[in-house]
């Protein structure tokens, strides 16, 4: 397959988060930087599991003993050497077959396979700078697609976004696998380049059509751009194509509750997860926000029971589930039924300590009951935690440098 048609951006350089947009609420906001976290998880890890051995698949061949001793025997031989560092190595012993390998490259340095592997020990025994020596060194033989992408995987681990976002591309470009392009847009979407994300999602969804993580990170990315409707689509149709896989619901949940106003197809396919995923309290929690969400958008006053009982239903299912406490409180306290609200508050904090809403919303409900002593215990607690969250939300953000990008014909932006 041939790389698609040409992307109408430059990644120019990086900037610090003082040049961050953003769309909406800090609510939003901080949706999108979570989702961008998320979808970056979803990146497969077959670079450090990867099948190995020889041409032959002798490296299978054989017990551990057995191949210490044939080492043993011959020390000198590059065959023993490989297959006992292919032996440690895809039994996850990275440390065990770094030696083997080592001896065995310093055997016959040409061996591509065995040189890629000593590479990606190094790799996940966390020394990049000997791993980076072999894979440069492999890439001036071979320019590989492979070797590209562990080049970015290098850079980002060592904190060189900038030359890990252009290693992905090009590995994309050599190989437009539905990897390469997710990797590619999760780079950008981490960074905060969310138009340019978009499209390479776009472009991977377009190649790959069956592919649901594409899907869900190219609604991570339109919701992060703001199109929050379009967002919701493309996430819906990722729930399709894989209706097993919760990724794709909580998603959708996430964006519905951040999103400021109730979201097309979502409450529909949230169902689904709910009635498919009986005993996932996710589920539950999801579906019932959306419910939520749509009644008190309509101009009739809400009826909250069917909501309620879902979040009961989840809190059943997770006890510890804070976020579900938090909104049975908030419904009881709409209804003015302070009493129950404090104590689903009270249970939220006791899940989560730091959940900073909690400690606001008791706070509000012992005002309303006379008890202003511990309301104002509460509120304190809410600005001390809310300006702790602040600070690590701004050291993260300072830490995840923004990519500044170039369009076509247009000036920079980011």
């Amino acid at each position: 397959m041939a790389f698609a048609d040409k992307p109408n951006f430059t990644v120019a350089g990086i900037t610090d988060w003082t040049a961050v947009g953003g769309h909406g609420s800090d609510a939003s906001l901080r949706t999108s930087e979570a989702l961008a976290r998320e979808t970056a998880t979803l990146k497969p890890g077959e670079t450090a599991v990867r099948a190995s051995g020889s041409a032959n698949g002798s490296a299978s061949i054989g017990t551990e003993a057995s191949l210490r001793a044939a080492v043993a025997q011959t020390p000198g031989s590059f065959e023993a050497n490989h297959q006992l560092g292919e032996f440690c190595f895809n039994k996850g012993s990275y440390r065990e077959a770094i030696p083997s390998l080592e001896a065995a490259y310093r055997i016959d340095s040409a061996n591509y396979r065995n040189e890629y592997d000593l590479a990606l020990a190094y790799k996940a025994t966390g020394d990049p700078t000997r791993a980076r020596e072999h894979i440069q060194n492999l890439i001036a033989h071979e320019d590989e697609a492979d070797l590209h992408r562990v080049l970015g995987e290098l850079d980002e681990e060592t904190g060189d976004s900038l030359a890990a976002v252009r290693e992905y591309e090009q590995a994309a470009r050599l190989d437009p696998s539905e990897q390469n392009y997710f990797t590619w847009g999760s780079e950008l979407l981490l960074h905060r380049a969310v138009w340019p994300a978009a499209e390479v999602f776009r472009k991977g969804s377009e190649a790959y059509p069956k592919s649901a993580r594409m899907l869900a990170a190219l609604g991570a990315a339109l919701f992060a751009s703001a199109n929050y409707s379009e967002a919701a689509a493309r996430l819906c149709e990722a729930s399709d194509l894989n209706p097993a896989d919760p990724a794709a619901y909580i998603f959708l949940g996430k964006i519905d509750m951040a999103a400021p106003e109730p979201l097309p197809c979502v409450e529909s396919k949230l169902l689904r997860y709910n009635k498919e995923q009986p005993n996932d309290a996710r589920a539950k929690y999801y579906y019932a926000m959306a419910i939520w969400k749509r009644l008190k958008a309509s101009e009739t006053l809400p009826e909250p029971q069917q909501v309620e009982k879902l979040l009961a239903e989840a809190v059943a299912l997770n006890p510890g589930y804070d976020a579900a406490y938090l909104e049975l409180g908030n419904i009881h306290s709409d209804e003015r039924d302070f009493e129950k609200a404090i104590g689903y508050y009270l249970k939220a904090i006791e899940a989560n300590p730091e959940l900073s809403d909690a400690h606001y919303r008791l706070g509000v409900a012992y005002e309303r009951t006379g008890e202003s002593a511990k309301a104002k215990q509460e509120f304190q607690l809410h600005d001390e935690i809310g300006k702790a969250q602040a600070a690590a939300v701004e050291r993260q953000r300072q830490e995840v440098k923004q990519f500044m990008v170039v369009l076509q014909s247009q000036p920079v932006v980011h």
